[in-house]
C-alpha cells in the first residue's frame, strides 16, 4: 500500500501513532462498508482496511479471496479512548452486521467474510466477549441464530491493497452490505443498543 493519509479523517495511515491511542481490529463482511461505518464515529483517529486472522505473512486481495491465507477481510480502527470507548466500537460492530452467518456476510461467501473481533489487549478480549454475551439472547430471541463471531487475540494487521482503502470515499455509490438494513426488521436495533449499554464502560484490566 502506497497511500500515506487518510483521504477523509486527514490523518496518517501508518504508525506509529499520537500517544494515547489504540488499536482495535473487526471484521464484518467486506471492508469497504466496514471502513465507513467506524470513520464516521467521533474519536477515530484512522481507519484502514486489511487482512488479519491468517497465517500467510504478505496476503494479498487475490489470495485472501482464494481462501488460502486463512485472514478475513478486516478494518483497522485507531482510536481516542478519551473520546470514544472500546464499548462502543462494539455497539457499532454488533448493530451493522449480521454475526450469526458464519464464513459469509450477506451475498459474500467465504471464510474471508468471516464475522471475527480480534483484539489487541487482554482488556478488549474480556470486553469482547462480554459484549457477546450481551447481544447474543436479543439476536437469538429474534429468530437469527446463534453468534459465530470469533473473538481471540491477534494484533497483526496487513494493509489491503490502494485501491480498497476509503473506497466508499472515492465510490461513494459503491457496494456496500452494511449498516442496520442488514437484520431486515428482523432485530430491534434499539433493544440490541440498550442491552450492550449494560457493558462497563472503562472495565478496568
Amino acid at each position: 500500500m502506497t497511500v500515506t493519509t487518510h483521504p477523509v479523517l486527514g490523518t496518517p495511515l501508518h504508525g506509529p501513532w499520537p500517544a494515547g491511542m489504540e488499536q482495535a481490529i473487526f471484521g464484518m463482511g467486506c471492508f469497504w462498508g466496514v471502513e465507513r461505518i467506524f470513520w464516521e464515529i467521533d474519536g477515530v483517529y484512522s481507519t484502514a482496511a486489511g487482512y488479519a486472522g491468517g497465517s500467510d505473512p504478505n496476503p494479498t486481495y487475490r489470495a485472501v479471496c482464494s481462501g488460502s491465507t486463512g485472514h478475513a477481510e478486516v478494518v483497522q480502527v485507531i482510536y481516542d479512548p478519551t473520546k470514544v470507548s472500546y464499548e462502543a466500537l462494539l455497539t457499532a460492530f454488533w448493530g451493522n452486521h449480521d454475526p450469526t452467518q458464519g464464513l459469509r456476510q450477506g451475498n459474500d461467501i467465504g471464510s474471508q467474510y468471516r464475522s471475527i473481533i480480534l483484539t489487541t489487549t487482554p482488556q478488549q478480549q474480556r470486553i469482547a466477549e462480554a459484549s457477546r454475551d450481551l447481544a447474543a439472547p436479543v439476536i437469538a430471541d429474534s429468530g437469527m441464530g446463534s453468534i459465530t463471531t470469533q473473538i481471540r487475540p491477534g494484533t497483526e494487521f496487513h494493509y489491503a491493497e490502494d485501491e480498497h482503502q476509503q473506497y466508499l470515499h472515492h465510490h461513494p455509490g459503491g457496494y456496500c452490505n452494511h449498516g442496520p438494513q442488514v437484520y431486515a426488521g428482523k432485530l430491534n436495533i434499539a433493544a440490541l443498543e440498550n442491552r450492550l449499554g449494560d457493558l462497563p464502560v472503562s472495565w478496568k484490566a
